[in-house]
């Protein structure tokens, strides 16, 4: 449920030939004469730094491949302090602020860290040592320049499509251009555009195997369920190219999920999150274990998917906790309450749909979940699914309460992009709709009805675009058509959906389950043609 795209984040990050000697990136401190083994990944960058200020701008130039975006502009900073000069570490601050595959940018504090290299674009360039510096100075001036963001973005791709071409043995200057191409795709996945990056980064991977941005971008590349074999090899490489990266660490479990690999799911972002701990707690001796967030919805899907319900009723009670002692004071907590809030609710739904049975575990949350448009909206249509299976004197008004949510939830407008009227946040909650009318009527005794809503919910679902994670509605389409073609006893129509359900989503259990009841069916059973699943 959870998805890249944020308008509809509620259902829902060597050698090398230009640098100026190898030079291994490594946490440490400015000034430490003897940087420490590789842990954040190998890079090497051409520049006209000073020799004092290098293992920090390295240090930073690879946590900001590895989307380890404040750990990267500490870093820079660093570099700054030690040579005030150094152009390509204002370039690197600055850079840290944009964040293009979540679609986020700080336009204001990368002008901020542009200014403190010189007050004008003019005054920035004369400082830079070499043109190739002067030239990826001219395209950070462009990304944080006149414009939408959804311009700047796009002339951006340009400028790194340019230097690219201008500095082809550039390693680093290709995965930016990559990078820069999936930044583009603003509206939802588009195939040609994050095609053209995997084959940037496929080639990069090949050369230079350890380099953090070449298996990190090549992952963000393919890690939907059709084309993640092609990211496999990069996914068991990147936990061992930068084993201090957090993000590193979770990223290969874009590939793992992908494609049905659960334990491998579990053990990247239960590394993931110890990391992230490690890290937490160097800053601060007292800080607390995380107990929602990212990383740990993921995990709680992965361990539903493996039948282990305890585990999953573990992780899901911890982070109800958290929330339950929470008071937020500020914007910026409310804000994370509100995002921890959604992610509660869509481990809920894995947790209810996917378990077949198990008790609400935190019911108590409802009103909490009530109070913002996307959980409230996740934990209705959850109900409402919940009601379907087991209380039908409760199925009319939990469907009526999904509903009011949804036009609740489309009422609110993205506070973080224009969207087009037909983009996926509209859709998505009329095809959960519509699976649950039609689980409605099939109560009802409403067969055809009911086929037909499934049938429609499942082609509408296959026309979004393709994402990464766990599913983004609670329950695949063709997973739902393929069960109630079964309870029809349609064997070979239930059997295409569950195919088509498992081609979206790899190695679901009840997909698996599905194929297992259809084979158990016997031969007469019928196979009534129009499932219409692909």
């Amino acid at each position: 449920m959870l998805t890249r795209t944020p308008a509809i984040r509620f259902v829902l990050a060597l050698t090398l030939c230009c640098g100026a000697g190898q030079a291994l990136a490594s946490h440490r401190g400015s000034g430490a004469s003897n940087p420490a083994p590789d842990k954040v990944g190998l890079v090497a960058f051409e520049n006209s730094g000073a020799k004092v200020a290098q293992a920090d701008f390295l240090y930073g130039l690879a946590q900001l491949h590895n989307f380890e975006y404040a750990s990267a502009a500490e870093a820079f900073r660093r570099a700054q302090q030690a040579d005030p000069g150094f152009a390509m570490a204002y370039w690197g601050e600055a850079m840290s602020y944009n964040h293009p595959v979540w679609f986020q940018q700080d336009l204001k504090a990368a002008q901020a860290a542009l200014v403190r290299l010189g007050a004008t674009p003019a005054a920035r360039q004369a400082k830079a040592g070499t043109a190739r510096e002067k030239d990826y100075l001219q395209a950070a001036e462009i990304l944080y320049g006149e414009g939408s963001k959804h311009e700047r973005d796009r002339r951006y791709a340009l400028a790194l499509q340019a230097l690219h071409a201008k500095y082809p043995a550039d390693i680093d200057a290709t995965c930016f251009y990559a990078l820069a191409l999936l930044g583009t795709s603003d509206a939802g996945r588009h195939l040609p555009t994050y095609m053209r990056a995997a084959a940037l980064m496929q080639e990069v991977f090949e050369r230079h195997p350890r380099h953090p941005g070449a298996a990190h971008y090549l992952i963000h590349s393919v890690d939907d369920a059709v084309h993640a074999p092609l990211g496999l090899r990069a996914a068991r490489a990147y936990g061992k190219i930068a084993p201090e990266a957090d993000h590193a660490q979770h990223m290969t479990s874009h590939i793992y999920l992908a494609l049905g690999m659960w334990d491998e799911t579990v053990r990247a972002n239960e590394t993931a999150l110890q990391v992230h701990y490690k890290q937490l707690l160097a800053r601060n001796a007292r800080a607390r274990a995380p107990a929602c967030g990212h990383y740990i919805i993921w995990l709680s899907y992965a361990k539903v998917q493996l039948g282990r319900m305890d585990d999953a009723r573990a992780i899901i009670d911890n982070c109800a906790a958290r929330l339950r002692e929470e008071a937020p004071a500020t914007a910026e907590q409310l804000k994370y309450h509100e995002n921890s809030m959604l992610g509660l609710a869509q481990m809920r739904a894995r947790y209810l749909i996917d378990g077949n049975g198990v008790p609400d575990p935190i019911a108590d949350l409802a009103p909490t979940a009530a109070k913002y448009s996307g959980a409230a909206l996740v934990w209705s249509v959850t109900d409402a699914w919940v009601a379907l299976r087991g209380s039908p004197e409760k199925a009319d008004a939990a469907v009526a309460q999904a509903r009011e949510a949804a036009q609740a939830y489309l009422a609110v407008k993205p506070g973080d992009a224009d969207l087009a009227p037909d983009h996926a946040r509209y859709r998505i909650p009329g095809i959960e709709l519509a699976m649950l009318d039609g689980q409605l009527a099939l109560r009802k005794g409403e067969r055809e009805a009911a086929l037909a809503l499934f049938r429609q919910a499942a082609q509408q679902e296959l026309a979004l675009e393709m994402d990464f994670g766990p599913p983004v509605l609670v329950q695949p389409a063709n997973e739902l058509l393929g069960e109630a073609l079964l309870q029809l006893k349609q064997s070979g129509n239930a059997r295409k959906a569950f195919e088509a359900a498992g081609a979206l989503a790899p190695g679901r259990n009840a997909v698996r389950q599905g194929l297992a009841a259809v084979d158990l069916m016997p031969a007469g059973a019928s196979a009534t043609s129009g499932a219409g699943t692909r």
